[in-house]
């Protein structure tokens, strides 16, 4: 922990969690998401302001977050390093999601009326990224073996394949309603699976 700084009980009392979750304590990674699950959500939804990218974004971050465990170091507190990873997650999804739509060579005028070319960066997956992104979330992926079978079957579509909610509809011969109401609930049913302190993986 940094000399010199002060962090609040709350802080303090996730480091303990972080550090029990670093010895695979799964009670101390569902403590974590229960006391992060809402804001962290909240934060991601201010920045696409679209409910299913946002709860797709907010299960994303944390997994990151729960694969990286061993790398956080208390430098900075839980929260503030949690954000950061769900918002730079944020800013890629974004990103790549303008780049669908928007050429990199367009210009745009000014207040003056000078040109603005866009400058984007070129966001090749640097090697760490292609690791992260080829690497299934395990703790995710262990908790999704107790879903009932229909919902296992969506969430890997939609999480570990990357599926589009046309996409899976027309893999399953579903309305696309039908899809989006089966995979908000079976996110309902993973949380809860996650935030069971009882519920043994």
């Amino acid at each position: 922990m940094e000399k010199g700084r002060e962090f609040s009980s709350k802080a303090l009392e996730d480091f303990t969690l972080v550090e029990s979750a670093k010895q695979g304590d799964e009670k101390a990674f569902a403590e974590l998401l229960d006391r992060y699950h809402k804001s962290v959500y909240h934060m991601i939804l201010k920045m696409v302001r679209n409910v299913d990218d946002a709860e797709d974004l907010t299960i994303e971050a944390f997994g990151k977050a729960f694969k990286n465990i061993n790398k956080f170091k208390p430098d900075f507190s839980f929260s503030t390093w949690l954000f950061r990873i769900a918002t730079n997650n944020s800013i890629d999804f974004i990103r790549k999601k303008k780049l669908e739509t928007l050429s990199i060579h367009s210009q745009f005028k000014s207040s003056d009326g000078g040109e603005i070319e866009l400058d984007i960066k070129d966001k090749n997956l640097d090697p760490q990224e292609e690791a992260i992104k080829g690497q299934k979330i395990e703790y995710i992926q262990k908790v999704v073996t107790k879903l009932p079978p229909k919902y296992q079957h969506l969430v890997r579509l939609r999480y570990f394949k990357e599926f589009s909610y046309e996409e899976i509809a027309k893999e399953m011969e579903s309305p696309l309603g039908t899809v989006k109401a089966q995979l908000h609930r079976a996110r309902e049913l993973l949380f809860e699976l996650i935030k069971d302190k009882k519920h043994s993986i």
